[in-house]
């Protein structure tokens, strides 16, 4: 190897200085790394309390077999899903197969269940999104896990028999349910703890997200206690009830995956795509009916210097605002959209350009007003004001397509930003 080979090469120690980890803030780095020390520390203090047999490793190999097709079947709309429940607790429908793996599995493979699930879902879905975030999410749920089958354990203390195989009355449906909200209650408190380390100013409310993500959770594990039971009663019948609810996932489930998958994870408005296409539809019964309609194009002033000076998480926390204050400002039935960055756009069906005008200069004076309980890289800073630049674009007036509507806008929103920013201008006809 010569000398220029061995310099270009990172040594292992730099590779691991190099990851995105230690740039997390002292006290997440400290509760990731403590959750993450647990649940090896947990794996290890039952590694040997049950023997493993061959059972017990056919019952594995199906539950993550069954793992990976999920992964594959759902894998191009889990990517976009992941992305759109950003900031807030990700309900895993991998809950099926592992909750499973808790009623039937001896701790280690349950251990090992959980690794396979997040290490295949990291390779062929999120490996865009960091390491760290995937492990701590393992280590969150092998938690989970090890906290239901101490539940278990406590009602059906013989090891030699799997949790399912002693499900036989109303008391074990009781310590069943118990195991349930353990497993969903010890991953989401976890979770919860970290987003709240990162983001201290956010409401507790906002973090813990849509009641729908705890559904799935919910759901998940009782398609996965009806799984364990099988498995253990009827195995022959497994494949039929995997097929079952794989199809129930796709035909059901993603449906509603799409629908959140088109809502900016960030900012709760419509993505650009969503946005474009509900536009394209209110365009054409605007044409039909011969009513006017306006698009606004609203840009924040200056925001590259928020990111630099105050933080990401002040950044953060001015789209938010922002993003609020726009849907506080307009109609229902308009639709609110982040374009991209710091960019937004809104659709004023019915409104003409004089009416658009008057929404626009109410928008302009709203974002005006500081922000409060502002988040900054050491903790909470102090009090912070924005301001907007708009452009106006109407309907016959300005164009006839979304794309004419849009091009007219982002040119009046440029003569605004060239003429000193933190105004509206109109589109100009012809």
């Amino acid at each position: 190897m010569v000398a220029g080979e061995r310099r270009g090469r990172a040594s292992p120690l730099a590779w691991c200085r190099g990851w995105s980890l230690w740039r997390l803030p002292r006290a997440v780095l400290a509760y990731v790394l403590g959750v993450e020390v647990v649940a090896v520390v947990a794996v290890a203090a039952v590694a040997a309390s049950t023997p493993v047999t061959g059972r017990h490793w056919v019952w594995f190999a199906v539950l993550a077999g069954a793992a990976v097709v999920h992964f594959e079947a759902a894998r191009g709309l889990e990517r976009v899903r992941e992305v759109a429940a950003e900031g807030s607790p990700y309900a895993h429908p991998q809950s099926i197969w592992l909750f499973a793996g808790v009623l039937v599995l001896p701790p280690p493979l349950v251990a090992a269940l959980v690794a396979v699930s997040y290490g295949y879902g990291w390779l062929r879905i999120y490996r865009r999104s960091p390491l760290h975030r995937k492990v701590f999410s393992a280590a969150t749920v092998l938690l989970g896990c090890w906290s239901a089958g101490a539940i278990l354990l406590v009602a059906h203390p013989d090891r030699t028999l799997p949790h399912a195989a002693q499900l036989t009355g109303p008391v074990d449906l009781g310590a069943l349910v118990a195991a349930g909200v353990a497993y969903w209650l010890v991953n989401l408190a976890l979770v919860v703890g970290a987003i709240l380390l990162s983001t201290p100013a956010r409401p507790g409310r906002d973090v813990l997200g849509p009641l729908s993500q705890q559904l799935v959770i919910a759901a998940s594990i009782g398609l996965g206690t009806g799984l364990a039971v099988v498995l253990v009663t009827a195995p022959w019948v497994v494949p039929v009830l995997v097929v079952t609810m794989l199809g129930m996932h796709l035909g059901l489930l993603l449906p509603v995956y799409r629908t959140a998958a088109r809502v900016d994870g960030k900012t709760g408005t419509l993505t650009s795509v969503a946005w474009s296409e509900r536009a394209a539809a209110e365009l054409t019964r605007a044409g039909a009916t011969g009513s006017p309609l306006a698009v606004l194009l609203l840009d924040l002033d200056h925001f590259s210097a928020i990111n630099n000076t105050r933080g990401h998480l002040a950044g953060d926390h001015a789209l938010r605002a922002v993003a609020a204050e726009l849907r506080r400002q307009v109609r229902d039935n308009d639709l609110v959209g982040r374009w991209g960055g710091e960019e937004f756009v809104v659709l004023l069906p019915g409104a003409d350009p004089d009416a658009a005008r008057q929404v626009a200069e109410r928008i302009r004076a709203a974002v005006r007003a500081p922000l409060t309980d502002v988040p900054a890289t050491g903790g909470v800073g102090d009090d912070m004001r924005i301001t907007a630049s708009l452009g106006v674009a109407a309907y016959p007036v300005h164009g006839g397509t979304v794309d004419e509507l849009l091009l007219a806008a982002d040119t009046a929103l440029y003569r605004a930003k060239n003429n000193g920013r933190d105004r509206v201008e109109t589109a100009s006809v012809g």
